[in-house]
């Protein structure tokens, strides 16, 4: 279902949408970890060095002498996890100052890194970032190295085999929309989370796509493919119900059971009655989904076209038509597991934080223009 567009504007606002997800449950799943540590270490290893030629040049100006002394290897424990750093040293300094800022300030540095990973900054924005390890303005070519480690690593990301093992997949696409100066230009984003087996749900991938065409739903499907994601063990799909997507999944995942949305069923029967008749159309398409077994579920379903079907055959028509694939999460035994795949709400959730700490809800052409994941995406 199309979305209003978003983008993030500052690093505070890219904090909440990171706590939001994390209060909801959603992970990004352990490949953006070793990538975040990498990146983690290089911003503060390039500093480290910095201090060192900031320290020798001192000492030159000073007419005092002094020289490197190669480097010694240290961990350090972050919420991202440990990282082993090169520490730079002379035989009368070391500048380990630059790790006690970056423990000082461990958990703001770690979500702030975790949110340029996830969300894209630019590069002044990722000068924001080094402003607020280090404590003190850095250069533009700085920045601009630090940036391009990003870079590389969301490249990384989206190009990571796929080893986790999730007990159902859910697919959605969420549109966006670029501000060009012809007008605003949607690009939709296909995304796929995986429910895993500690019940936690991940971002697998993302990718900027054309159009939700059965086309460009295959080839990001099959790279997922490709990359690892064979579908050994789903229990099931859950997707929204879009055309491409219905088409293109037979192509690529051809044996997995599919689970329609019942978020998007119920939007789309309430479209087609009556404003005065909704609220008790959607009770009774909640007794339906709520219902204790797939047997009871199918009974709700014939109550609710006894009732409904004069005034409203086309509401009817439109449960009758997917009931079969709605029922699909009958198959776990608790209401619990169902709600957990009976929607495709925490792909559609995680946008929708975004849209509501975004005052316009649209990307600017630099979002897509600059070093922003999503550029990136799709070739």
């Amino acid at each position: 279902m199309p979305q209003r567009a978003a983008t993030i504007r500052s690093l505070p606002a890219a904090f909440e949408v990171v706590k939001a997800m994390q209060a909801n449950g959603l992970d990004w799943g352990e490949g953006y970890r070793p990538l975040g540590r990498q990146a983690l270490a290089e911003i503060i290893e390039t500093e480290m060095a910095a201090a060192v030629d900031r320290w020798l040049e001192s000492l030159e100006a000073e007419d005092a002498a002094d020289r490197r002394n190669g480097y010694y290897r240290r961990g350090l424990l972050t919420e991202l996890g440990d990282i082993e750093l090169s520490v730079p040293r002379t035989r009368r300094f070391c500048p380990t100052e630059v790790v006690r800022a970056y423990a000082r300030r461990s958990p703001e540095i770690d979500r702030t890194i975790l949110a340029g990973f996830v969300l894209g900054l630019s590069t002044r924005k990722m000068g924001e970032v080094l402003l607020c390890l280090l404590g003190r303005p850095v250069s533009p070519a700085t920045v601009s190295r630090v940036a391009q480690s990003l870079d590389k690593a969301v490249a990384a990301f989206h190009a990571r085999p796929l080893t986790g093992r999730y007990k159902a997949l859910m697919l959605d696409g969420v549109v966006l929309a670029r501000k060009t100066g012809a007008g605003a230009l949607r690009r939709p984003v296909l995304v796929a989370l995986g429910l895993r087996h500690d019940g936690k749900k991940e971002v697998i991938d993302f990718r900027l796509g054309r159009s939700e065409s059965a086309a460009e739903w295959e080839r990001f499907l099959a790279d997922l493919y490709k990359r690892g994601l064979t579908g050994e063990g789903l229990d099931m799909i859950c997707v929204d119900g879009g055309s491409g997507l219905l088409a293109a999944l037979p192509m690529v995942y051809d044996k997995i059971p599919v689970q329609r949305c019942w978020a998007h069923k119920i939007r789309n029967v309430l479209n087609k009655v009556r404003k005065a008749d909704e609220k008790a159309v959607k009770a009774d398409l909640h007794a339906v989904m709520n219902a204790a077994t797939a047997i009871k579920a199918r009974s709700a379903a014939r109550r609710f076209a006894e009732r409904w079907g004069e005034a409203y055959r086309a509401a009817v028509a439109c449960l009758r038509d997917d009931l079969d694939e709605l029922l699909t999460c009958f198959r776990y035994q608790t209401l619990a597991e169902r709600k957990a795949v009976r929607t495709t709400n925490a792909i559609e959730r995680r946008f929708r934080e975004v849209r509501r700490r975004t005052p316009h809800g649209r990307l600017s052409g630099s979002d897509l223009d600059g070093p922003h994941p999503l550029r990136r995406l799709y070739p």
